[in-house]
């Protein structure tokens, strides 16, 4: 074991035995009895210019070697959310790019891959008709259903700044939906993930919003598979999720609550598509097996010590939770750099990143101590802190 003297909020510093993962990292075959996608971080090529205003460059390589871990775990693969920087530093371009190599890769192993699609291929400083986000929208469904994959209709920021009212919403979604090959998952994600979201689905009021959601999917229910709520707000995903229909499948997004909502109650459950699943596959994949073998005790045990260190990562401001994805993948050896698309990986503070890293040990998410330690020196001197 190795020993960190990591920085705190009171000028001091705290010890930190970093402890190995009571259980090995490696494939895990299950039959789960919950939907479980794992929103994915892409590697970026730490010797490209990653300014804010060119094109990403990613290191494929280490970008679907991380994609196979997270299936080995079980896990099937959300591609080009807002986990892969989607709308901050990972332009559609690229998006196709890395939907194009997943969806290869996906079905050589039998992986399930869903993608996301969206507008952000529009300008944002025009403004733009229901028609124009209804073309954007198919622009790149087409592509992506091209590709072999599944559709996210992730939600628009073109939408949110141009739709008058939830009658634009019904419009826009059934003309998106009805060209679709399959069902797609919609996602609702929270202005504290995107303040450019805000009053999406024609509301400010979240009650208000859920209402109009609700009548999108009744009006498309049998092109819709599910819907992911990025809320953070756990009584609103069950409000939903007890409304839905049958075919309708409810996935939580929801980062500081998943425990209890995947476990469900009386009326139900929901399946998960988490940006936390990146970090956390290893122990998630042991909960959620136990979950299915009816051990609901071991599925608690086993993840509730995770959700201190997610409800961390996806601090305000939320948008930023990537910083810590890609950390972890740093320290537990899953590529070889903490370099982010834009340079992103300055967005954190250094206390930040020393509490995470206090987190991540409790919830026993590290197999190399040793590894972690020398990494974590090395970035901490970096920022002028001797650990």
């Amino acid at each position: 074991m190795a020993t960190l003297q990591l920085p705190n909020e009171s000028g001091g510093t705290t010890a930190v035995e970093i402890c190995p993962a009571p259980f090995p990292d490696c494939s895990q075959h299950t039959n789960w009895n919950r939907t479980a996608y794992a929103a994915a971080h892409v590697v970026t090529d730490p010797l490209a210019d990653c300014s804010p205003t060119l094109s990403a460059e990613i290191d494929w390589d280490a970008t679907l070697a991380y994609r196979s871990h997270l299936w080995r775990h079980g896990f099937g693969i959300a591609e080009a959310m807002d986990t892969a920087q989607r709308g901050s530093g990972l332009t559609w371009p690229d998006a196709l790019t890395l939907i194009q190599q997943t969806s290869r890769w996906a079905k050589s192993e039998g992986c399930p891959v869903i993608s996301g699609a969206g507008t952000d291929h529009l300008d944002p400083g025009k403004t733009r008709t229901m028609k124009d986000i209804v073309d954007a929208y198919r622009f790149q469904c087409e592509a992506i259903e091209h590709a072999g994959s599944r559709v996210v209709l992730m939600a628009s920021r073109a939408m949110a700044a141009n739709a008058k009212s939830v009658d634009d919403y019904v419009h826009v979604y059934s003309d998106v939906l009805g060209a679709l090959e399959q069902p797609a998952i919609l996602h609702w994600l929270g202005d504290a993930f995107d303040p450019a979201l805000a009053g999406y689905w024609g509301a400010e009021d979240t009650l208000t919003a859920m209402e109009n959601c609700l009548a999108v999917i009744e009006a498309n229910k049998h092109k819709i598979s599910g819907i992911k709520i990025s809320l953070l707000d756990a009584s609103l995903e069950v409000a939903l999720r007890n409304r839905l229909p049958a075919e309708v499948e409810m996935l939580t997004g929801d980062d500081f609550n998943y425990p209890e909502l995947i476990a469900g109650d009386e009326n139900g459950h929901s399946g998960a598509l988490l940006g936390i699943f990146d970090s956390i596959a290893p122990v998630a994949s042991k909960a959620l097996t136990a979950l299915a073998e009816g051990d609901v005790t071991s599925f608690h045990s086993l993840l509730n010590p995770t959700v201190p260190l997610s409800r961390h990562v996806f601090c305000h401001p939320t948008q930023f939770y990537k910083v810590g994805t890609v950390f972890l993948a740093y320290l537990n050896g899953h590529q070889s750099h903490f370099t982010m698309l834009g340079g992103m990986e300055s967005a954190r503070s250094t206390l930040h990143l020393a509490k995470l890293i206090e987190l991540a040990n409790s919830a026993k998410l590290f197999h190399d101590p040793d590894l972690v330690a020398a990494r974590a020196r090395a970035f901490f001197a970096c920022r002028g802190v001797s650990v």
